[in-house]
């Protein structure tokens, strides 16, 4: 006779800002929920992105900074402080297809009878910042090595400092246009010979006075003692090797949402962002499935903010609560 699954009501599934808000909203709701955040999971240490990152100095209510591992220290302690249930274990397949809801966590998903259930899902397992993994680059990630320069442009190693931005699309665009408020100047490295921004990002950019792209050249070493101080490019084209004295290297070359195992189950878009659809006409996280709700950056390409992340979670608890109360679970 095969076990009774564990079953829970609400099963968190990612442990970033938006997966810590939906956290404490749903504790607070006594739904007792249930939050696997993950082990590694994308290579990430539970919390997400923001424990890659240095000094946050963009999230509301710390006016001196705070530095990304201590923010999500605190919100871990604030989602258990309500009653939240947090296990150190990496969801690593679903089923999706009836309720309740099966899930596996990870060296357990070829037993069936691993599985434990839930009546409903909160999908926050985050994006995962694309790195080219160049000669350095562990060395100097986050002292001088960045994927985000909404997040990092402007703390004070980078300011008034010669800075790289990787890419060639919109994002890239926007984010070294960003940087000339804080950089005495910027270079843009594409790998061909053509923007992929739209031209009225590609015109912005090859405008600015500070602006300098560098056609046909990639990274492919990072130097420095303990922070970044040049970094040695490659003409794609020519093989010729130069280098240039930078204090900062920006990654825009794009994010890979963590949506392997909803693959076939939750809609994803064409790059594999959750699709996220309104609910009475209003914006939502409902996602195709009833019961399954997404939120922060893993269906979310255009803001990747911790602040966003967080709003974003607080809906999907709220969402959640209500689905749960309309289905004579809550």
């Amino acid at each position: 006779m095969a076990p009774v699954p564990v079953h829970h009501k609400v099963v968190i599934i990612g442990s970033g800002p938006a997966g810590h808000t939906a956290a404490i909203y749903l504790a607070r709701a006594n739904l007792e929920p249930v939050m696997y955040e993950g082990f590694l999971a994308a290579g990430i240490a539970a919390g997400g992105q923001l424990t890659t990152t240095t000094e946050v100095e963009n999230f509301p209510g710390f006016p001196d900074g705070q530095s990304g591992p201590e923010l999500m220290e605190k919100m871990k302690a604030q989602s258990e402080k309500f009653g939240t249930k947090i296990i150190s274990e990496t969801i690593s397949r679903v089923d999706l297809s009836k309720r309740p809801f099966r899930l596996w966590a990870e060296g357990n998903e070829d037993n069936e009878d691993g599985a434990f259930t839930a009546d409903a899902v909160v999908v926050a397992t985050g994006a995962t910042a694309k790195r080219l993994n160049i000669a350095g680059e562990d060395i100097f990630w986050q002292a001088g090595i960045s994927a985000c320069a909404v997040c990092d442009g402007a703390v004070p190693i980078f300011r008034n400092k010669p800075l790289v931005v990787v890419g060639g699309g919109d994002s890239a665009s926007e984010e070294a246009t960003f940087l000339t408020k804080y950089a005495s100047k910027v270079y843009v490295l594409v790998r061909t010979q053509k923007l992929r921004a739209s031209k009225v990002m590609a015109d912005r950019l090859l405008a600015h006075p500070k602006v300098e792209v560098l056609w046909n050249k990639i990274p492919i070493e990072a130097k420095g003692d303990r922070l970044m101080k040049a970094l040695v490019i490659k003409d794609t084209v020519t093989g010729e090797e130069s280098t240039l004295d930078v204090n900062g290297l920006f990654y825009a070359i794009g994010h890979k949402p963590n949506t392997d195992i909803f693959k076939g189950q939750l809609e994803l878009d064409e790059v594999g962002y959750v699709k996220v659809r309104p609910n009475g006409g209003v914006p939502s996280t409902y996602t195709n499935v009833e019961g399954v709700f997404a939120c922060g950056d893993v269906q979310d390409k255009t803001y990747r903010q911790a602040i966003t992340a967080a709003g974003s979670g607080c809906m999907a608890a709220l969402d959640c609560e209500r689905w749960l109360e309309a289905q004579g679970t809550h």
